[in-house]
Parts: structure tokens; sequence; C-alpha cells
């Protein structure tokens, strides 16, 4: 099923636009496009090319060209030529990939110049020295999706309900850039508006030049330095401000933004703990998002796809997204950024098979367990709880200057959870600014700020949590509704079917009216509706899969949701 961007997809060209906007250069050479491919059974290289896939897609995808699913036991091969334009090279030539899943082997003209483990993050190499007038590269990828050592979201080899079709391969932009012999590696930005300032950071060794609104600061890069903000606006989803600035160091010159905004968790005036934002209660009216697309799966059509969804769920009257068992390209977050989304980021769930007793029926018995024990939870592996932990601190790292996202939610449902508080201390040896959800939905530990249910067959009932935690509603709803021509054939699942767009209507009118809106009031301080849009057989969203129907109109949503026709 194609999406209203799939039907005029550019094969070309696809996703041309700059995809690191905190981090930009002038120099930008996008590799996206027609690639050859490969697919063997051994880590032998192949002699010829099996066709033409579209980079970034996935070979399972629609629009890769491709749709071939890439087993467990597969090989597969990128082949890529390309010249770079003259005066293009400063001093080092970069090859950034968005993201590879799972394992990722780099060759230009022949010679190993890196390699990336784990199918969620960025990496870098460099081609300075091996450069020519005329380059091939050549990129291996091996996805066995379910290997208990390696996060992988929802992706399944088996896949329905819940669980999605595995994604293989190069899913996010691949790039080049050229900088100076000495460049600005990273950012890190902390707004501080409690003393009116950004703590900033510049990975790099150099003095350093921020030019912001005018002003110009100088400094060492290294060190952390603040730079005053007095008089800039606070951002919200109300008030998405960002304030641009330019940095440079020597000869290298990057622009960049930040917004100014506090998060955390504080009692209210009647003593409840709640959510707050800029200091004062702020209201979590989420909506889960998967991220998935009904032509590109993993990937968006256009960059215009991602404007829409965001925009969509605030016209349904939502502020947050929980972004579910996925990581993003720095472009969603960015969208989120500047068009006021507050962000829950999932970090993907990895570990051996998982059991129902585990993972299911706490849904219905509310009974948690120690995340200590190890086999219970399916982490046996000691290799594979430590990958897990370096690809969180990457996921953290990696999206840490983004001003929307404000919970990290480092397990759901108990897959493949482990030593809970480990990860949050793991988040928080990078990230202190932000709430942290231990563990979503159950198999709660005791700890932190927050405590987190899921409610999805009985009605809710706001309780306040003993230990004086604020209490998230992070998954409920799931009403189904088929629209025929924009589903997939084969049998839904939703938690509760609905006949027709009346009967969803009334469903969710009553379950807003009589149990979330009552427990906003009481006390809850965040929830999360399940979900956004379709996805695969799961037709629980409040869009189609192919984003080519709304389920009910706009105004519809807005005012159920919010409670402007509770009275009615």
């Amino acid at each position: 099923m194609l999406t209203p961007w799939g039907e005029h997809f550019d094969r070309a060209s696809p996703l041309p636009e700059y995809p690191r906007p905190q981090l930009r250069r002038d120099s930008f050479l996008n590799l996206n496009g027609p690639w050859q491919y490969a697919v063997t059974k051994s880590p032998r290289r192949p002699d010829r090319a099996d066709g033409t896939i579209i980079v970034p897609y996935s070979p399972e995808c629609e629009l890769s060209g491709v749709e071939r699913r890439i087993g467990p036991d597969d090989w597969l091969w990128y082949i890529r030529s390309f010249e770079l334009p003259e005066d293009f090279n400063r001093g080092r030539v970069l090859l950034h990939f968005g993201a590879v899943d799972q394992i990722a082997t780099v060759w230009c003209n022949g010679v190993e110049v890196g390699s990336h483990t784990g199918g969620y993050t960025p990496f870098t190499v460099e081609l300075t020295d091996v450069l020519r007038a005329k380059n091939q590269l050549l990129v291996c990828v091996r996805d066995q999706t379910e290997r208990n050592d390696l996060a992988r979201g929802k992706q399944r080899l088996e896949h329905g309900g819940i669980w999605y079709p595995g994604q293989s391969g190069i899913w996010q932009t691949v790039w080049i850039e050229s900088v100076p012999r000495n460049y600005i590696r990273g950012l890190k930005l902390t707004p501080k508006p409690e003393v009116n300032a950004l703590e900033l950071v510049v990975y790099g060794s150099g003095r350093c030049v921020m030019e912001l609104e005018g002003k110009k600061y100088a400094f060492p890069g290294g060190k952390t330095v603040r730079v005053p903000t007095a008089g800039l606006e606070l951002w919200s989803p109300e008030n998405p401000v960002l304030y641009p600035f330019t940095l440079t160091m020597e000869e290298d010159r990057v622009e960049s933004y930040f917004a100014m905004r506090s998060v955390g968790v504080e009692k209210d005036e009647n003593c409840i703990p709640r959510l707050m934002l800029n200091g004062k209660p702020y209201f979590h009216n989420g909506l889960l998002d998967q991220g998935y697309w009904s032509d590109g799966q993993y990937t968006p059509p256009a960059d215009d796809a991602m404007v829409y969804d965001i925009e969509c769920a605030k016209a349904m009257g939502f502020n947050m997204l929980r972004k579910h068992m996925k990581v993003e390209s720095d472009r969603w977050y960015y969208h989120c950024d500047r068009l006021g989304m507050l962000v829950w980021q999932d970090m993907p769930a990895g570990g051996g098979e998982y059991k129902a007793a585990v993972v299911n029926a706490p849904l219905v018995t509310k009974q948690s367990y120690d995340d200590s024990r190890y086999a219970l939870f399916g982490r046996d592996s000691a290799e594979g709880r430590a990958q897990f932990l370096t690809e969180l601190k990457r996921m953290v790292s990696t999206l840490y200057n983004h001003p929307s996202i404000v919970m990290w939610v480092p397990f759901n449902e108990g897959w493949g959870q482990f030593d809970s508080r480990t990860a949050v201390e793991t988040i928080e040896s990078i990230d202190r600014s932000r709430t942290i959800d231990p563990a979503s939905g159950w198999h709660d530990q005791g700890f932190g700020q927050v405590k987190s249910e899921h409610v999805y067959f009985t009605k809710y009932r706001y309780k306040a949590d003993k230990r004086g935690r604020a209490v998230l509603l992070s998954e409920f709803g799931g009403y189904a509704l088929r629209t025929e021509g924009h589903a997939r054939p084969e049998k839904a699942f939703g938690y509760k079917s609905c006949k027709d767009a009346d009967a969803l209507e009334k469903a969710l009118y009553r379950l807003y009216t009589t149990e979330i809106l009552p427990a906003k009031e009481q006390g809850l301080a965040a929830a999360v509706y399940t979900q956004l849009s379709d996805v695969e057989t799961e037709l629980n969203g409040l869009m189609t899969y192919d984003r080519q129907e709304l389920k009910l109109p706009f105004p519809t949503i807005r005012k159920i949701v919010t409670g402007e026709n509770a009275e009615e």
C-alpha cells in the first residue's frame, strides 16, 4: 500500500534534506538513491549484483524496489560508486550512516574503513586516506533480527499482532561531508532556564566562538561553559521557539539551535506529583507512535510525511508522542522541536525469547517480578546485557540536544528487561535533565519519579502511588477499526473492535469522559492512547497505515481527548 508520498516517490533522490539539523555544515553530498545490491549465503564478496536497491529503504519494503526478506543466514551487500565534487575535500572526508540494521562493515576502494554494531544509532567512518578520483563503496550487513544480544524493537521474523516484519540493512540517510583536519565532533546543549543560561560543551580542541542573537561568546573547546540567555522565551508545545546559532572552531563552522525549557516531577498546589514543564504542571496528552509506514516500513517515504504525522497529532489535540520501540532520524526530532511536540523516547527492546507469563499476563494479574532474574526476562547473556547498555548510551547521547524529548523509557512490559536501576543510572550518567520511566507498563521495581501503568481490558481508575511518584497511564485504548481498501487483508488485531466510525467515536468519548479526563483531575500526570496509525495488521490507529484516511475528523478527536465537550 502506497502512502500519498509514495505515489510520487523520487527513486533518484529520496530524502534529499540535510540529515543533521543540529550540526549543519555547508559540505554535503547525499548518497541516497539507487545502489547495487546482492544477497549471499557466505561472507565471500559477491561476483555480481542481484539488482538495484533504493537507499535508504530496507530490502523488505516496497519503496526499496526489492521486496525481499533477508534472513539470519544471509549476507546483504551494497555497492555504490561516487566521485567527489572539485574542491570538496577540506582536509578530511567523512562518510555518515544514519542507521544500519544490525551489523555493518564498510570498505572504500577495497580497504576496510570501519564497522558498527547496533541498528538504531548513526556512525561515521573516515575515507580521507583511501580516496581516489573515482571511488567505490562496499557495505556488508548482517541482520539476525531476533538474536538476543542486539536491540530489535518490535521486529520479528514471524510477525503478527503487535509484532511487525523485520527490517534489514541501510534504513536512514547515507551522506558524505568534508571537514578541516581539526573539526567540531559534536555538541552538548543543556538549557538552564533557572539560571538564564545555556550549558554548552563543544567536543573538539581549539578556540571556539559562538554567535547568538547578534552577540559573540568565545571559549575553549572541550570544556563546559555557560552562555547567558536572559530574555529568551521558554519552549513549549504552545510556543515552540528555537534559537539558532553559529559556532566556529578554527577553520570549522557549524550551524545549530537550542531551546530553553525545563522538565521534571514536582508536587502541585494540592500536593499531587505532576509532570512539570518550565516549572508548572503540564499534562502529557499523548499518542503511541510506532514510526512504521505502509510503503517504507522503518523509513518514511518523504520528509513531509514525518511532518504530516506530527501535525496530525497536534490537530487531534495531543501534545506528546511516545516513540515506541524505535529511534527515528534526527529530522523527525527536529520537526518535533520546531512544531512543538513533546516526545517520550523508548529504547528498542532486545533479549531472548519472551515468556508470556512475564510480558503478557501482568496486563491482567498486575504481578511484577524482580528484574535481576535474568532467565525469567530472557536476559541470560551477559554480553547481551552489556550491549544493551552500550546501545542505550549511544541513543541518549545521539538525541540529547533535542528539546522535544522530555522522557526516556528504557524498558517496556518486561521485554528484555533487566537491572532497571542500572539502566536508569546509565541514562543519568549522560542526562540528568529529563524524567525517566524505568519500567513502562509493569514489573515496576519501586523506585524513580514515576509509576507507569498500561490498561487495556479493564476500566482505568486513578490511584495515587504509595511511594509518592507521579502516575502515568503510559498505554491504553487500542480501539480497532478496519478501513476497507487501506488495511492488510489478514486478520486484524486490536484491543477492542469497532464496526464503524460512529462506534469508534462513541467508544472514545466514553473512554475519555468516564475514565481519562476524571483521572487527570484526580492526579493522573500523563495518558498515552494506542495509537497514531495502523501498523500492518494492528488496526487500532486513528489514521490508516497508508496515511490516506483519518478514521475520525480532527475536530471530533480534539474535542474528545481535550475534554472540550465533556459537559455536553
